[in-house]
C-alpha cells in the first residue's frame, strides 16, 4: 500500500519545517482581521507557529506577524496567541501523561 505523504510547513519563527499538525496556523482576511485559526481552514493568507511556549513568545519579541502580513497588529493579539499557545502545550502534556492503576483511590 502507498505510504500517504505528510503535509509539511515551515514555522515564522524558527524557519524549521514541521508536519501540519504540529503547527497553529494564523489567518489574516480581506477585511484586515487576524485570527488564530485552530482548524487550518479558515478564509485568507495564513502563516504557521510551532506550537511551542518558546515560539510564541518569540513570535512577539521579533513581531514576525506583522511583516508576513504587513501590517501593524496589537500587542492583545500576540498575548492572546502566547495564552492560547501554552494552553495547547499543557494539553499535549496531559495527553501524553499516563497513570498507574496504583495510584488511584479505591473506591471499596
Amino acid at each position: 500500500m502507498k505510504q500517504k505523504k505528510t503535509p509539511m510547513r515551515k514555522s515564522l519563527v524558527s524557519n524549521e519545517q514541521f508536519p501540519k499538525k504540529d503547527l497553529l496556523r494564523i489567518a489574516y482576511n480581506k477585511e484586515g482581521e487576524i485570527s488564530i485559526d485552530p482548524s487550518g481552514k479558515a478564509h485568507g493568507r495564513g502563516a504557521y507557529i510551532a506550537i511551542l511556549n518558546k515560539e510564541s513568545r518569540e513570535a512577539k519579541k521579533k513581531r514576525v506577524f506583522d511583516r508576513a502580513f504587513q501590517t501593524k497588529i496589537a500587542d492583545e493579539f500576540y498575548d492572546e496567541l502566547i495564552t492560547y499557545v501554552e494552553h495547547l502545550v499543557a494539553r499535549r502534556e496531559l495527553e501524553s501523561a499516563t497513570y498507574s492503576a496504583d495510584l488511584a483511590p479505591d473506591y471499596d
